[in-house]
């Protein structure tokens, strides 16, 4: 049985009026339809984006901070780094680390309240050694007057931690260190 009911609506999707042919009719045309279908769509799939991207379990810092034992991954949550880079300092000395299974290292928080004093102390060492321009090389000049390549200077400075002074393009290091090393 069909109607002969007209009633004229407004289009949800595009606002036009249009007559429709039942009283819940709510789209002027089949693109109308998709076009909301669509959009509707792509609403519950963000909303569901969102809700898997919040941490399901909220991490709590202060936990670690009175634990005397912490894992790799809750020192690089602590200070804010990955868990390669708790490795590296690992394997470099600069944290003292216990390895107890094949994949459990532990960390104690005294070795890493002390890491973080002695890069404190090194960088105040580092400030002590200031010099003057006056009383310094620049790297072409070691290098023309001890008679060593570029690279081997760069590596000697750098394993030895030498101190270095750089103004504008030039690099310094205090005549008196090189002097003592290449035996003048």
């Amino acid at each position: 049985m069909s109607s002969n009911i007209k009633v004229k609506l407004n289009c949800i999707e595009c606002s036009r009026e249009f007559i429709g042919k039942t009283t819940v009719t709510k789209y002027c045309s089949t693109k109308c339809n998709r076009s909301n279908y669509r959009r509707r769509v792509r609403k519950q799939n963000l909303e569901v984006q969102v809700d898997s991207t919040e941490p399901s379990i909220p991490i709590k810092i202060e936990d670690f901070r009175n634990r005397e034992f912490l894992t790799v991954t809750q020192v690089s949550k602590l200070i804010g780094c990955s868990r390669q880079n708790v490795y590296k300092l690992i394997r470099s000395g600069k944290l003292q680390a216990t390895n107890l299974l094949e994949k459990k290292t532990i960390i104690k928080r005294i070795d890493l309240d002390m890491m973080f004093e002695n890069l404190k102390i090194q960088k105040v060492e580092k400030q002590a050694h200031d010099f003057s321009i006056d009383d310094c090389y620049t790297l072409s000049e070691v290098v023309s007057k001890f008679e060593i390549s570029e690279k081997a200077l760069y590596e000697y400075i750098k394993r030895n931690d030498i101190p270095t002074l750089k103004e504008g393009w030039f690099v310094y290091v205090p005549k008196s260190i090189m002097d003592n090393i290449f035996g003048i």
